[in-house]
C-alpha cells in the first residue's frame, strides 16, 4: 500500500509540475483544500477513485498512468492544456503579427505610388503600434493573466500619446506626455484592484 500511495504521490506531483500548476491551483480545479493535494503528492494519503479519476481528466491522462511506474527519461504524454496554451500562443502571435504585416505593406504601397503622408510614410509603423497593442489586448484578456494585461495597456496609453504628440508636432503638444503619469498611476491602482491576498 505504501509503494502505491509513493508512485500515486509521484506522478500526481510531476503532471502537475509538468502542467505548471501550484498545489492550490490543482486543488481549486478539484475543488479540494491544497493541504489535500500536498498529502497526495507527499504519499500520505491516497485520493479516493472518484478524485483520481478527475486528476487523470485534468491532466489528460489515463487513471492507470497514475497507478503505472514511469521512468526518470519518460517522456510524459502532451496534455490537452499544453496543446491548448500552444495553439492560443499561436492564434494571437499571428494576429499580432498580421497587424504588423498590414503596416509593412501599407507603407510599401505608400512609398512605390508616391504618395507621401505630411508626417512622413514611416509613421505607419508609429501608428500600428497602438493597433498591435490592441490586438496583444483582445487575446491577453480572453487568455492572459493580469500583469500582462496590465503591461499591454500601460504600453497601449503611452503609444497612443506618442502617436498623437508626433502627429501634431508642435512644441507644447509634448507636454500631453505628463497626462501619461496619472494614467500610468490609475492602471497600476485598477489593476491592483481584487487581487487575492496570499497567506
Amino acid at each position: 500500500m505504501e509503494e502505491l500511495k509513493n508512485l500515486i504521490a509521484v506522478n500526481i506531483a510531476t503532471l502537475r509540475k509538468r502542467n505548471g500548476l501550484t498545489q492550490a491551483e490543482l486543488a481549486e480545479r478539484l475543488c479540494y483544500s491544497d493541504k489535500a493535494v500536498s498529502k497526495w503528492e507527499r504519499g500520505e494519503s491516497i485520493p479516493d477513485v472518484i478524485i483520481l479519476k478527475q486528476v487523470a481528466d485534468t491532466f489528460s491522462v489515463t487513471v492507470d498512468y497514475l497507478l503505472t511506474p514511469h521512468g526518470d527519461g519518460e517522456e510524459l504524454p502532451a496534455t490537452r492544456e499544453n496543446q491548448t496554451k500552444k495553439n492560443r500562443f499561436l492564434i494571437s502571435a499571428v494576429s499580432a503579427g498580421s497587424v504588423l504585416l498590414l503596416a509593412t505593406l501599407l507603407f510599401v504601397i505608400l512609398t512605390i505610388s508616391g504618395v507621401a503622408l505630411a508626417v512622413g510614410n514611416w509613421m505607419v509603423f508609429i501608428y500600428a503600434i497602438p493597433v498591435f497593442l490592441t490586438v496583444c489586448l483582445v487575446f491577453a484578456s480572453l487568455w492572459g493573466r493580469k500583469p500582462l494585461r496590465a503591461v499591454i495597456v500601460s504600453a497601449l496609453m503611452w503609444s497612443a500619446l506618442l502617436c498623437v504628440c508626433l502627429t501634431v508636432r508642435s512644441g507644447a503638444v509634448w507636454l500631453l506626455m505628463a497626462v501619461g503619469v496619472p494614467g500610468e498611476m490609475i492602471i497600476l491602482l485598477s489593476f491592483g484592484i481584487g487581487r487575492k491576498i496570499k497567506k
